[in-house]
């Protein structure tokens, strides 16, 4: 799930554009336009056609003005496109669906509209259900060569993540990606808050014999370490820069290395994994030995260069 404030068409369209499976290419991507606006959606066909991915990309659009029930009806056609896909053609797919505040919203007009009895903030009390419905249509079969991998997008309303949307999202996804209003403000694309993002089954897709060996333990070394510099950010408000000791400044400028380097890519730039941990590794220099406690000597030596 992607948590995040409204225009999020644009990082839809990228996530469809780049996205691949590591090795293989039976890999197809369906994307679901839920409640979009007509400029998106040329948006969305423009970019498709200039980058030459139309052959891998089957797309539902909903238009803002399309009849409510339609929009409810778009994530269950693209699920099925893509179930058909997976376990009859093979596939591995991936299901982008944007926006699924759009689709609660459709819920709630249509309860309003059949005398529904409305639960928290005005949405019929069977959303959580619904949106299990959709989002547990997900995984492989036991005999099958495909898989489905969802990746719902939505739009927190007021920034709310205690919202019944991205309330119930978050406890029925298995991992949510959130994007922060703050970083993008500062000019950072992707603007991922990475402390409020959480993956359940990261554990078991990475490392040897899935990314690379060094993964989990790079992972949790920048977790740490990003979680440190917001301590020390809030301390260096307080008393200044100035007066940070020499391992809180290097933490300061792991910060600033991490969210230029790291996490800022461009629109076009398509970063594999590889390159990812590469650069988690580059920004984990600025950092004395001290604080690599997530990573073994043996990885700091053979991955941090000087």
């Amino acid at each position: 799930m992607i948590t995040c404030s409204p225009g999020n068409v644009g990082l839809a369209v990228q996530i469809a554009t780049q996205s691949r499976l590591l090795g293989a290419e039976n890999f197809a991507v369906v994307f679901a336009g839920i409640g979009i606006k007509h400029d998106d959606a040329a948006f969305f066909a423009r970019e498709l056609a200039e980058k030459g991915r139309t052959d891998k990309v089957v797309t539902f659009l909903n238009l803002a003005d399309d009849p409510v029930i339609e929009r409810i009806a778009t994530p269950r056609f693209a699920l099925t496109a893509a179930e058909y896909l997976a376990f009859e053609m093979g596939l591995h797919v991936l299901v982008i669906m944007t926006d699924m505040t759009n689709y609660c919203e459709a819920l709630r007009e249509l309860g309003v509209a059949q005398g529904e009895v409305p639960s928290r903030k005005g949405y019929p009390g069977y959303l959580y259900s619904d949106l299990a419905s959709l989002y547990e249509r997900a995984g492989v079969l036991r005999d099958g060569k495909g898989s489905v991998t969802q990746l719902p997008i939505l739009t927190m309303p007021n920034d709310d993540i205690t919202h019944p949307i991205p309330d119930l999202t978050g406890f029925i996804t298995e991992g949510q990606v959130v994007l922060s209003r703050e970083l993008d403000a500062k000019g950072i694309y992707p603007p991922i808050d990475v402390l409020a993002s959480l993956s359940r089954l990261m554990k078991d897709g990475i490392g040897k014999g899935f990314t690379r060996e060094d993964h989990p333990n790079v992972a949790s070394q920048l977790f740490a370490s990003v979680s440190r510099v917001q301590d020390v950010r809030a301390l260096a408000s307080v008393v200044g820069s100035d007066e940070l000791g020499k391992q809180d400044k290097a933490s300061l400028d792991f910060g600033d290395r991490f969210e230029a380097a790291f996490l800022k890519q461009g629109p076009d730039e398509d970063r594999d994994i590889g390159e990812s941990l590469d650069t988690g590794w580059e920004t984990l220099s600025a950092l004395p030995k001290e604080q690599l406690t997530r990573v073994s000597a043996e990885e700091a030596r053979r991955h941090i260069k000087g």
